[in-house]
């Protein structure tokens, strides 16, 4: 029987084992992309603390856990589907663990981009919600989001 030795506590597990806890945690992934944090979240429990560690390097290596990717994707579908604040944006991935300063590059890489998404957004909800509330009403309900206060006074003048 093929063992695998463990280089921090020298702990002995069967590439079986390994194989098959690999393969649990390949169709969690699969079916939904997952970062890193929640994948070690979901199976912190019920693999080896060990073991799990290994099989998180494989699956890096092998491109299934991607923190940046995800970073990337779920930025455009919160662009695509909702209408949120940057802030809002870095506050649900940083509830996602992942890692704060990675989140921070990417925002910074895409300022302008996400600039006019934000603007776009807030125009949005302005629209929506000038119906039932004042102009004033609608600034500070934007400000409470964490819209920028330069967004906030473009999109109320156009």
């Amino acid at each position: 029987m093929l063992t695998r030795k463990m280089k921090k506590n020298r702990i002995m597990y069967t590439i079986e084992e390994f194989d098959q806890q690999k393969t649990k945690v390949l169709k969690y992934i699969l079916y939904k992309k997952r970062t890193e944090q929640e994948v070690r979240k979901k199976f912190s429990s019920t693999i080896d603390e060990n073991m799990l560690e290994d099989i998180i390097e494989y699956l890096k290596e092998a491109n299934y856990i991607d923190d940046h990717e995800f970073i990337e994707k779920t930025v455009n579908n919160f662009i695509a589907l909702k209408n949120l604040s940057i802030k809002e944006m870095q506050y649900k991935l940083i509830a996602k663990g992942l890692n704060k300063n990675e989140i921070e590059d990417y925002l910074y890489e895409n300022k302008e981009e996400l600039e006019q998404y934000e603007i776009k957004s807030a125009k949005n909800i302005r629209y929506k919600k000038s119906i039932a509330m004042e102009p004033e009403e609608i600034k500070q309900y934007l400000l409470k989001k964490g819209y920028q206060l330069e967004n906030i006074n473009k999109a109320m003048e156009e």
